[in-house]
């Protein structure tokens, strides 16, 4: 049979942009792009993939900077018979358009959508016969759904997608149990790519790549969008198990060491981890650690502020972090009680304080309009304690109510969403919100102007070039940046 699978080829598709908009960030998926980033779930599939015998492909547009020319002249040429998209809400209408123009060339191609956005806009993404959307955890049903037209069988049994029946109508499969043993998983087929096109501006060292080392977060902040692949999970565990937020899994610290060594083999000088939250337990984190410090590999990570104990704030110091991602979302208690984050002030504010105690760069993201108890007064309290703390780094957004969080009801409820409804906006610098005391064009106009403040104050600007050991660093980071403080296109 698996010589039969080797004859299917398989094409993991990041289209460029058809529009003027910033290409849409795919692993945490809320955002435009700052930095390109390969997208780690993806690749986790295309392994999966790869050890059934397919023939698998990864054509990156977006990274390898090739334009719609480019992509005119792939199509024309190429031969796969299944396409793969990781689809998030600001990649919604361009995945769409490249699926559209893939019909024209390979009208007998199928077109295999993952993400959150097809698993939450399952209607959107399912036009023609040839097209499935596979929601929530990606990696079973990809596998499934790929031995099914491979073997030219339907698709009815198939749990955790939705297709099109002979009558046109959606038809959404039983939900798929999530994978209880994520060790089972092969590592992302990063040989599909070239790991020299990625980097991170939050560490110099280059090559840089992306791990995951678990799935969900045990919390419920009303307005939380986590990773791409936890947001699919969790739009599916609501549609399909009562509401229910899906179970948190983890990876053993033995499994991930045994990535971290493979990677260090592969020339890889730097990671950051994209787990929604990094820092579970001291015991799980030592081991790790000190396979990074072996290595000396630089890396990253997110983290709660009260999983940052003194203990942990001196390992991540001594195994060579070069940043800790806080969410702070506000300084302000009772808008951190109103959106159900779990912590105060206080907590958030020691968390800091110990890292800096132990030189440990802070990376703090801070969420403006998350309450209606937001003011202009709340958020400059909020910015001007993120600098009076000598953050690092600050990351500023304005919140989106997405659909599938308790933040969008409330927000459809009360009528805080211009417009009515939800549409993808770049929350980096546009607002769709607007409370009564707080409109969407003020709290635009704060985020930029805090953003300007923080950045362009001399002491962000020397710890910066400090950092820098060559101009090509430099200029990635500038770009970076200028992605960061430039209003794109709605």
């Amino acid at each position: 049979m698996q010589a039969l699978f080797g004859m299917m080829k398989i094409t993991f598709l990041i289209p460029p942009v058809f529009t003027k908009e910033r290409p849409a960030e795919r692993t945490a998926g809320c955002t435009t792009m700052v930095y390109p980033m390969a997208n780690i779930y993806e690749l986790t599939v295309a392994a999966v993939l790869e050890q059934e015998g397919y023939t698998v492909c990864y054509e990156d547009f977006i990274s390898t900077k090739r334009g719609v020319e480019a992509f005119q002249s792939f199509l024309q040429t190429d031969d796969s018979q299944v396409y793969v998209f990781w689809s998030v809400n600001l990649s919604i209408r361009n995945d769409l358009e490249a699926s559209e123009r893939i019909r024209r060339f390979s009208p007998q191609a199928y077109i295999v959508y993952l993400g959150p956005a097809p698993t939450f806009y399952v209607k959107e993404f399912l036009q023609h016969s040839r097209q499935v959307v596979v929601r929530g955890e990606p990696e079973m049903t990809v596998k499934e759904v790929c031995h099914h037209i491979a073997d030219s069988k339907d698709f009815s049994e198939i749990k955790g997608i939705s297709v099109l029946d002979s009558s046109g109508v959606v038809r959404n499969n039983l939900s798929r149990e999530l994978l209880k043993n994520l060790d089972t998983l092969p590592f992302p087929a990063r040989h599909l790519i070239n790991k020299h096109y990625f980097s991170n501006p939050k560490l110099k060292r280059s090559p840089y790549t992306a791990m995951v080392t678990s799935r969900n977060c045990p919390f419920h902040c009303i307005y939380c969008v986590p990773s791409s692949l936890t947001f699919a999970r969790e739009l599916e565990s609501r549609a399909y198990n009562g509401g229910k937020k899906p179970f948190a899994s983890m990876r053993t610290p033995e499994n991930v060491v045994a990535e971290i060594d493979l990677l260090a083999a592969e020339g890889y000088k730097a990671i950051g981890f994209l787990d929604d939250n990094f820092i579970i337990t001291e015991k799980r984190l030592l081991p790790i650690a000190e396979a990074l410090k072996r290595h000396g590999i630089s890396w990253g990570c997110q983290a709660r502020a009260d999983a940052i104990t003194e203990k942990i704030a001196a390992v991540l110091g001594e195994s060579g972090c070069k940043y800790v991602d806080v969410g702070v979302e506000s300084f302000n208690n009772e808008i951190l009680a109103y959106i159900k984050k779990g912590l105060d002030r206080t907590q958030i504010i020691e968390a800091i304080d110990r890292l800096n105690r132990h030189q440990v760069p802070v990376k703090l993201n801070i969420l403006i309009g998350t309450s209606p108890l937001e003011t202009k007064e709340t958020i400059r309290e909020t910015l001007d304690t993120a600098i009076r703390l000598k953050a690092d780094q600050v990351m500023i957004n304005i919140v989106a109510p997405f659909p599938g969080t308790e933040f969008y009801t409330l927000a459809k409820e009360n009528r805080w969403i211009i417009g009515g409804d939800y549409v993808p906006t770049d929350v980096q610098h546009h607002s769709i919100l607007s409370y009564p005391n707080l409109t969407g064009k003020e709290m635009e106009r704060l985020l930029f102007r805090h953003n300007l403040k923080f950045f362009t104050r001399p002491r962000f600007i020397v710890s910066q070039l400090r950092r820098f050991s060559s101009f090509s660093e430099f200029w990635k980071a500038a770009k970076a940046l200028k992605n960061k403080l430039t209003y794109s296109e709605r």
